[in-house]
């Protein structure tokens, strides 16, 4: 239970790192050719976090440019395994990829989550994020499993 957690912001030369995640702490398996891409593309951003020899818990955004504003950081995911919730890991991943954010001039750092994730929510308030009212839409099956 006290095991110490380390964390670890994943550059391009971190593939076969990002591919050993292993199962479960994304939606789905980890593809080699979207991970490359993910990591060689400097508009995205991924932290991970390790306990007990595994990859045990993440966080990443991309960063989003505007022709009128600076940019602003959108939080794709966050995740921690089963075992390991509750021991402020998410938390201290969404930190961190808002220190990324911010060291890269992000103005804005903004996600979204269900109404009815009651353990996101509590995270997003216990880190003073503000609520905002938001109506989501999507296209082509983007929330499908």
């Amino acid at each position: 239970m006290g095991e110490t957690i380390t964390y670890r912001h994943l550059g391009p030369a971190d593939l076969e790192v990002l591919l050993g995640v292993g199962a479960g702490l994304f939606d789905h398996a980890v593809r080699r050719d979207q991970a490359a891409a993910f990591l060689a593309d400097p508009g995205h951003e991924i932290v991970l976090a390790f306990g007990g020899g595994a990859a045990v818990g993440i966080a990443s955004g991309t960063v989003l440019l505007h022709p009128d504003k600076a940019p602003a950081m959108f939080v794709n995911e966050v995740g921690t395994r089963e075992g390991w919730r509750r021991r402020g890991i998410a938390g201290e991943l969404v930190r961190r990829l808002i220190g990324i954010a911010r060291a890269r001039g992000c103005r804005g750092v903004w996600l979204a989550t269900e109404p009815d994730n009651a353990a996101a929510l509590s995270l997003y308030r216990a880190l003073d994020g503000t609520e905002e009212p938001l109506a989501g839409f999507a296209w082509d099956g983007a929330f499908e499993a």
